[in-house]
Order: C-alpha cells, then structure tokens, then sequence
C-alpha cells in the first residue's frame, strides 16, 4: 500500500469525522516544503502568498493591496495543481481504520500509515491551499482545533503522530511511521504464579523409569540438595529399583542417568542421585512447613501429567490431615499418609512432584489421586485416570524426616505402637484385632501399646486431637510422628472411654 497524497488534502471540521477516500483521477506530483518546515503536532504549514505590491498603493475599490505581476516561474518541475475547494482528504486503508474504529487492512498490521501531517497522510504536509481560501496564519487556530478533535477521535494514535513529528524535527527524511511506542517487557510480580513457575521449574524433573523386563513409567522429583539427590514417589521408581533403568531430565532437556539411594514404601517416598551430573547446575527447592498450612492457601503443582513435562497447574489446600491409603495398581503393599488434598490438576506423570505454596516453598510430594472410575484413592503412573480435582500430597515435613532417613542409611524406620488393628472397619474407630499374622498376639507382649494397657478388641477413637475412624487412619496418624514420640490415645473398651500415653517403638526397613 502506498503512503503518498494523491492531491492536496483540506483539513475536516473540529468535531467532524472524516470522509472516506475518493480517487483522484491525474495525480499532480507533491511539491516539496520549505527547506526550514518543520510541522508541529496538528498543524498545517502556512500556503504559499503571492508577491504584494508596493506599499501605499492599494487596488481600486478593494481595500486590499494590489497584487503584483506574477514572478517568473523558477526552473523545474510545475507545482502542483490544486483541487477544487471542498475536495475530499485522501487516507490510507490503516489510517482510515484507526479513526473509524474498523479493522485494519488485512495486507499492513501498522495502524499509524497515514498520519495526519505526514505527507502520506490525509492532511498532506507542504501542499499548497487554494488560492481562494483566507491566509493560512489566520486558519492555522482552527485548523489545529480541527486536527486535535481528530486525534482525540483516533483515541492512541496521537502517540504515532507525537512520534512522527519529532522524528521529523530531528531531520528526518523518512515518512515511515514506527508502531505505537515499544512494548514493554511485562514483569512478574513476586509471588505470582508465573514467578514461582520459573524459579521452580529448572529444578523439577521428568523421571522415566524402567524395569529389567522393559515395563515402566514416567514421574516427576526435585532437587533436594547440592549433592544431587532427588526426592520423588517410591510407585514412580519401584519398577527400576532392582536392575531397571532411570533417568532424569531437566527442563533445559539435559538428561542424566540416576540409581536408587533408598525407598520407603509405607510413606511412598523414594531418594534417588543423578550420575555423572558435574555440569549439571543444582538449586534445591526451598522447603516450607506442611505443619503451618491452612485451608484456602494457595498451591501450585509442577509434574509431567501424561509425559507433558514441565505442567504447572495450580489450586488451593483444599482439607488437612486428609487419611490417604494409597498404592501403584501392581499388588504391592499400601502406602498410606495423612495427606494435603489440593484441587490443583493433578494427574499419572505428576506424581513425585512438587506441590508449592505462594512463596514458592515445597509444602508436599503429589502421590494420589481420587479416581471417578472405581472410587479408590489411587496415584499412579499405570492407572490412567484424569483429575477431578481431588489430589493428595504427602506433607513435606514428613517427607524430609524420611529423605534423610534413606540419604543416611538407605531404609525407612517407622513409628509403631506394635499392635495389629483391623483395616476393613470404618466409621467407628481402628479396633485391634484378636490375633496378629499367622497367629501372633495382636498385641505384641512387651511393646508400646502392650506397655500402655491396650488390648485386643479396644476401639481407638482418637490420637491426641485427630478422631481416629479406621485402621488406615490410625498408621497415617501415628507416621505422621517420630520414634520415640508420645501420644495419647483415647480408646474405646466395653463402651467405656479412656486415655492412654504410648511412647512410639520403632520398625526399620518395609519387610
């Protein structure tokens, strides 16, 4: 699309809209402006004044000096032959968009061709008036009222014309218009969810693992520490735990070869160490406390959902100390946790990962979902269910209590009150069974419950504040603590309530 004038162009009234472009049969060539024109916003140069004769010496009857002899005319191209007064303004296509509010031409995106004053523009700069019309100088007030009704009608483009113009003054020959100003760089304020994403991100990774008999999955894990371990699900690496294949990409895309430090199946936490990873740049996530999150926070959870790396989604903590017994669909033992359930997406591929609060502290390792399909709350990566918006974490306080334990020694310990409780029963409390496996004591005789006078049929209903409604709930509560630990239990025994101080034993390993 061409930017030049074809004619001269008459400024519309102040307040006016302007005219569409009519067609200009015999385009006249421009005549160039003064060598010293140098256009303010708005306004129009004065047209040129024929030669005044002497003074003192006005025309018959006028009251107007006379004009004289027309100068010869200097050599060079003829100027301009001016249109008749009343011509309509010649406009681009992406000037005539700006005023009227219509789309733009589809064949130039810059919306400021033809801006008023530039000699593309609908008001040609350094084309002469007619010569009917009344000197310039005694317009030029109007005529600026007109040009700035029309700039408060075109809304931004008095930024472009504010532009053009000083481009102008600063002795430029170019009618090339810039786009509106230059786009900021738009900032991320601190918190938002962008800015904890892009800290965060270079620190999780994809995990892909792989079992000797080629079966497997892809999770997610973090960067614990400097040394190079990451803290992921133990579901999400069990498959390759015993002569499997594991490797861990960043987000950069560099991938690296891990092996297994240690796993504990109970709490569903696995640490694994990244070989050969010297050039690999290590930021551990800064770690919150799952103990002071309260319902309502804001969360935010990066995972692989689907092998989709480096998802993030976000959410609220929607309950606390939600009891979660949980497993990997392959028939091993149950995980189980008093989990942080978030409505954050969470899907398989984002388990091991990170579940964030507003300041960007790790408060929980995603591990489960609730599944619509067959009710369980299941979190793995060979079940493919969706989100439906119920996701449990594993607190993260107990998470690192457990990651130290497997660095340290490569095997969990747990906390045990030594007594075997029913796992079917629900609604009424976690009652001890009448005998252990293969016929043992239910009780076992010396150990922490046998201590604190519980016995075989006793229904536990509480431990301190949390109300105990099953055998899932009660080992999620009590491995929520530490060996060594005391608690009290409030136990139900032929309809009668007491309480009672146990101080927790300790079991090492998962056999």
């Amino acid at each position: 699309m061409s930017t030049e004038n074809e004619g001269a162009a008459v400024p519309p009234e102040a307040g006016s809209r302007p005219a569409p472009p009519a067609p200009h049969p015999d385009p006249a060539p421009a005549v160039p402006p003064a060598p010293d024109f140098k256009p303010a916003v708005g306004t129009a140069p004065a047209a040129p004044q024929a030669p005044i004769g002497p003074p003192g010496e006005p025309a018959a009857g006028s009251g107007l000096p006379e004009p004289a002899a027309p100068a010869p005319a200097p050599a060079g191209p003829p100027p301009a032959t001016p249109p008749a007064s009343g011509a309509d303004t010649a406009r681009s296509g992406a000037w005539w968009s700006a005023a009227d509010g219509r789309p733009q031409d589809a064949s130039h995106g810059d919306a400021h061709e033809g801006t008023p004053g530039a000699p593309g523009g609908p008001w040609g700069a350094g084309t002469p008036l007619p010569p009917s019309d009344p000197p310039a100088r005694k317009r030029s007030g109007g005529l600026v009222a007109a040009l700035l009704a029309a700039v408060l009608v075109a809304g931004g483009i008095g930024g472009g014309i504010g532009y053009w113009a000083a481009d102008r003054e600063a002795g430029s020959d170019s009618t090339t218009i810039s786009a509106l100003g230059n786009p900021k760089s738009e900032s991320r304020a601190p918190g938002s969810v962008s800015d904890i994403a892009g800290k965060a991100l270079p620190s999780v990774v994809t995990i892909e693992a792989e079992g000797s008999n080629g079966e497997g999955g892809t999770g997610t894990g973090f960067v614990y520490d400097k040394q190079g371990h990451i803290l992921t699900n133990n579901h999400v690496v069990a498959s390759a735990a015993d002569n499997g294949k594991l490797t861990a990409t960043f987000s950069n895309g560099k991938r690296y070869t891990a092996e297994v430090v240690g796993r504990a199946q109970g709490y569903d936490v696995a640490v694994i160490k990244l070989k050969n990873a010297s050039d690999a740049k290590l930021t551990p996530l800064p770690l919150g406390d799952s103990d002071k999150v309260s319902v309502g926070d804001a969360t935010v959870a990066i995972g692989a959902p689907f092998g989709l790396s480096g998802t993030v989604t976000t959410g609220i903590v929607s309950a606390k100390n939600r009891p979660v017994a949980s497993s990997d669909g392959g028939g091993g033992n149950a995980s189980y946790m008093s989990a942080l359930q978030t409505d954050a997406s969470i899907n398989p591929g984002n388990s091991g990962g990170p579940l964030l609060n507003a300041d960007g502290g790790v408060i929980g390792i995603n591990s489960a979902i609730q599944s619509a399909g067959n009710g369980g709350g299941l979190g793995g990566e060979t079940q493919q269910s969706g989100s439906i918006g119920l996701g449990f974490a594993i607190p993260i306080n107990q998470a690192k209590n457990v990651a130290q334990q497997l660095i340290k020694t490569g095997e969990p310990v747990y906390p045990v009150i030594e007594a075997t409780v029913n796992m079917k029963d629900t609604g009424n409390g976690a009652t001890i069974a009448g005998n252990g496996a293969g016929g043992t004591p239910a009780v076992v005789p010396g150990g922490p419950a046998d201590k604190a006078g519980l016995k075989s049929g006793d229904v536990i209903v509480k431990l301190n504040d949390t109300v105990i409604d099953s055998g899932p709930t009660l080992i999620s509560e009590i491995w929520t603590h530490k060996p060594g630990d005391k608690v009290t239990i409030t136990y139900k025994r032929d309809g009668k309530q007491s309480t009672t101080q146990v101080t927790l034993g300790q079991r090492k390993g998962d056999s």
